[in-house]
């Protein structure tokens, strides 16, 4: 199969689309024709060598195609389905995948968009789980229009909370839509949520990682009442719980998300779509952050 990988760590001109042995699913796993596979800002901390070391590397953790073959203990699903989900191998960026946990493509979903979403939705449900978010929460997602963001708005929003999000103006007709009550970011944030709820929130959520994680403790009571999934140094020098996938993942959120679209009540956004050969061009744009919504790679 072909895939994407580098061998030296640099810039995007070391990626290169490379034949490597199909890959087989092993127990409680199915294997895809990759069809779209999201790109993530870890994939180019990857490739520059600020995360894992070993080399070569393949790149990509979220897929969405057809399932062409099943592992054993594996059930609900059958060959031909559409289906999106996660891989543990960090190799969806080529043209079959295995996947450790998936849902099936709501009918109102495309590849590029289902593809969109694993990620962003397991990180999502998984900080507000740690969070504690309920119906009666008052909740402030910091970098509320993002990928990971409006996953977040949308969940908590689903759980009953009322949710306060953070964006450019440009974004906020966006967050409204769903169904959160946008504040502007940057000097005086602070003081705009307080305008909203003047005694502050009761939990906060970070996931821009822009060192706002000093203004999220004080409005929400402390740091005990806050998570980052994106600013591990600022989370050290608070006392905020950093949030990972090591003590657990939230998989049951992609069935979620799938009966939330169906249902019209979840949207992902797709920023811009790339061929997978042009993967290094899709990482030139990833840096430089001028696209608003997720970057997917395209497989025919």
């Amino acid at each position: 199969m072909k895939a994407a990988r580098f061998s030296r760590f640099g810039g995007p001109e070391v990626l290169e689309i490379v034949e490597l042995p199909d890959p087989r699913p092993g127990v409680g796993e199915l294997r895809i024709k990759v069809r779209a596979a999201g790109i993530n800002a870890s994939d180019w901390k990857k490739r520059q060598g600020l995360m894992d070391q070993e080399l070569p590397q393949t790149l990509g953790h979220e897929a969405a195609g057809i399932v062409d073959e099943l592992g054993s203990d594996v059930c609900g699903v059958a060959v031909g389905d559409r289906v999106f989900g996660a891989t543990p191998y960090g190799a969806a960026q080529a043209e079959l995948a295995v996947l450790s946990f998936w849902a099936p493509i709501p009918g109102p979903l495309d590849y590029a968009t289902a593809a969109a979403i694993p990620a962003a939705a397991e990180t999502a449900a998984r900080s507000l789980d740690q969070l504690g978010v309920t119906a009666d929460s008052t909740v402030l997602i910091s970098g509320a229009s993002g990928s990971v963001g409006t996953a977040a708005v949308q969940l908590a929003v689903e759980r009953g909370a009322r949710v306060i999000g953070t964006g450019s103006p440009a974004a906020h007709d966006l967050l409204r839509s769903l169904g959160a009550e946008p504040v502007a970011y940057g000097a005086g944030m602070t003081e705009r949520v307080r305008a909203i709820v003047p005694a502050g929130v009761d939990l906060a959520l970070d996931v821009a990682g822009s060192g706002v994680l000093p203004e999220l403790v004080e409005l929400a009571g402390g740091p005990e009442h806050v998570i980052t999934v994106a600013d591990f140094l600022g989370a050290q020098e608070t006392g905020v719980r950093f949030s990972r996938g090591d003590s657990g993942r939230a998989t049951y959120a992609l069935a979620q998300v799938a009966r939330m679209a169906e249902a019209g009540r979840f949207a992902a956004q797709v920023g811009q779509t790339f061929p997978l050969s042009d993967v290094a061009e899709a990482h030139r744009v990833g840096e430089a952050g001028t696209v608003r919504g997720k970057l997917v790679l395209l497989v025919d």
